[in-house]
């Protein structure tokens, strides 16, 4: 019977860490005002007739907090990048300089920040759903199971803790990312 609690509670635990791991990646796609690689993931390169991420023909780097430079690892593969970028729509205007790529990441609008804001709430709360429903789906299980009134509301009791460990940490990276976004 323990076997099977500890199961119950092990699968939980692995579904509220899934909706955690989920809200990171959401979060790092978020801009905050700085410039990131990540800022670039979603662009694909004409590559030899294929369309390949940037991140494989050429090296993206930060050279401070408003400038991403992008170093091809091929020259001839300047203008493609460029005409990349713009097709991505990402509202950055490439330079070219002959050797790499320099972006100037414009700063954010207030509005746009509070927009932003409102993004990050909106993918923590779905992630607290996501932890909602592993602590439903546990309760569901150990309420099939045949145990004792006390060993049940224990259970539940633990599932609870857990719930709520999980929900303060989804807060406080919330919380983080908040900080981030509103810091001018």
């Amino acid at each position: 019977m323990d076997e099977e609690i500890e199961f119950i509670l092990d699968t939980a635990k692995e579904a509220m860490n899934k909706a955690i791991s989920h809200l990171e990646k959401e979060l790092v796609s978020i801009r905050a005002g700085r410039a990131t690689p990540a800022m670039l993931s979603t662009v694909m390169v004409e590559y030899y007739g294929s369309q390949t991420p940037l991140s494989q023909v050429a090296n993206v780097n930060t050279p401070d907090a408003r400038t991403l430079s992008i170093q091809p690892w091929e020259k001839s593969m300047l203008p493609e990048i460029e005409k990349a970028i713009q097709l991505a729509n990402l509202g950055f205007n490439p330079m070219n300089n002959g050797d790499l790529i320099m972006i100037n990441v414009p700063p954010l609008t207030e509005e746009r920040r509070k927009g932003l804001a409102k993004q990050a709430k909106a993918e923590a709360e779905d992630a607290k759903v996501g932890v909602r429903n592993a602590r439903k789906e546990a309760n569901n299980e150990l309420k099939k199971l045949d145990i004792s009134e006390d060993l049940l509301k224990n259970t539940e009791d633990d599932v609870q803790q857990l719930t709520d460990s999980y929900v303060k940490t989804i807060e406080d990276k919330l919380a983080v990312k908040e900080k981030e976004i509103m810091t001018v």
